[in-house]
């Protein structure tokens, strides 16, 4: 079994290339718009994981052009799922949607599978283009998996500088700036480390939908950004200052129930446990 891997970037996917080995066919971005070499590519495999979170153009995530330019870029790949007629597509996103709104009780706590799919930027707007085209085009024998993942963190494994706002943090606290808190500190985020994600995809390529199915993925526990900045201070003595910029960061929590039930467990990294991996690595 082969396993198709596009717009692969240099965080999530060299993770998820180790962790199939030899099953992995990384499909470069410049054969994309060249479709007999992406169909070739493509023959053995039966899924495709898509990196569904930026545009190769690299352009601001409010700009329009990153909207186009996103929708131009998924159309092959769609197009290339419905030739092949066989392949399981599993869109890798981030949760930058609103949680869904209840008229009776106002603003969700939590993300779940059916949260409001309102974006927060044209970059978002880009990557709910793509998985809800997909969406439509699910059939049995080529079914869709939308994996809306929150604030993943861990260490890239080409090395240090950690991916997530805790090796943000430990860097900041280890050259002396201390920590900067988003906003007045109330905001709360769901943080995921890359090895629970991982299990998540794992399961998923191992037991596709009937159809389709959307999924918030994140570890179900949220923490406020004063309670993270504590954790902190008590481990380092740092400063900490509020009114830091909230632009770009994705907040809110994640309804874990749902991953439970659809795959039989929940991520097991704690927040504790991830900070530390995130000193250990300014350390060695």
């Amino acid at each position: 079994m082969k396993i198709a891997i596009t717009w692969s970037d240099s965080f999530i996917a060299p993770y998820i290339i180790e962790m199939l080995g030899p099953a992995a066919v990384v499909i470069p971005n410049e054969i994309l718009n060249d479709q007999t070499a992406l169909d070739a590519m493509l023959t053995p495999c039966s899924a495709l994981i898509h990196i569904n979170s930026w545009s190769t153009l690299g352009t601001d995530r409010d700009d329009d052009v990153a909207y186009r330019a996103m929708r131009e870029e998924a159309r092959p790949i769609l197009d290339a799922v419905d030739r092949h007629g066989g392949l399981h597509m599993i869109i890798l996103g981030t949760l930058r949607v609103y949680p869904k709104w209840d008229p009776a009780y106002g603003q969700h706590p939590f993300y779940d599978w059916n949260s409001s799919l309102d974006p927060q930027d044209a970059a978002a707007g880009g990557q709910l283009w793509m998985e809800e085209t997909a969406m439509e085009r699910a059939q049995a024998e080529r079914p869709v998996s939308i994996l809306r993942v929150s604030n993943v963190q861990g260490i890239p494994l080409n090395g240090p500088p950690g991916n997530g706002i805790l090796h943000r943090w430990a860097e900041d606290c280890n050259i002396g700036f201390g920590v900067t808190v988003p906003g007045d500190g109330t905001l709360v985020k769901d943080l995921i480390h890359i090895h629970d994600l991982l299990r998540v995809i794992d399961a998923t390529i191992r037991n596709p939908p009937p159809t389709r199915e959307s999924m918030a993925i994140g570890s179900g526990q949220g923490i406020m950004m004063n309670d993270l900045a504590d954790l902190y201070r008590m481990k380092v003595n740092c400063d900490v200052l509020t009114g830091g910029e909230t632009e770009g960061e994705v907040f809110g929590v994640v309804d874990g129930r749902d991953m439970e039930d659809r795959f039989g467990f929940r991520p097991q990294t704690n927040i504790e446990q991830m900070i530390d991996e995130a000193f250990s690595v300014l350390n060695n």
